[in-house]
């Protein structure tokens, strides 16, 4: 199992520059896990591209639904000690550390490609591209 954020589900199903790395990704790890919060953030992205027309509506709900699939048992709830206490302790958001809290609560590795939260927390992340 492997934690990703919300990014890199998009990079898998929006294509872009990081599509094929999530894609491989994929390949190897399929038990991508994430915290609830990634549903919010990925319905944020997929607004993004319905507001530039780059989306149809029914688009955009095939894909969340797909992505949901995707994750569907692996998506939990994160405790707010551990989330606030990597707050407390880097300069990175709390919807960005609770995927760095869940990756810490299994014992993997969040992929993501957030510079930030790469270098604020080295030992629990890994760059997509590296993955």
């Amino acid at each position: 199992m492997i934690v990703v954020d919300s990014n890199v589900v998009a990079y898998l199903y929006l294509p872009g520059a990081f599509t094929k790395a999530a894609e491989t990704l994929l390949e190897r790890d399929p038990d991508w896990a994430a915290p609830i919060l990634w549903r919010s953030e990925f319905r944020n992205i997929l607004a993004g591209y319905l507001r530039r027309g780059s989306l149809t509506f029914a688009q955009a709900h095939a894909l969340q639904i797909e992505a949901e699939g995707l994750l569907a048992g692996l998506e939990f709830e994160v405790d707010s000690l551990s989330v606030l206490e990597l707050v407390r302790d880097s300069d990175c958001s709390a919807y960005d550390c609770e995927f760095v809290a869940l990756a810490a609560k299994h014992g993997t590795r969040l992929a993501t490609m957030d510079r930030k939260l790469l270098r604020a927390f080295p030992a629990r992340t890994v760059a997509l591209t590296a993955a």
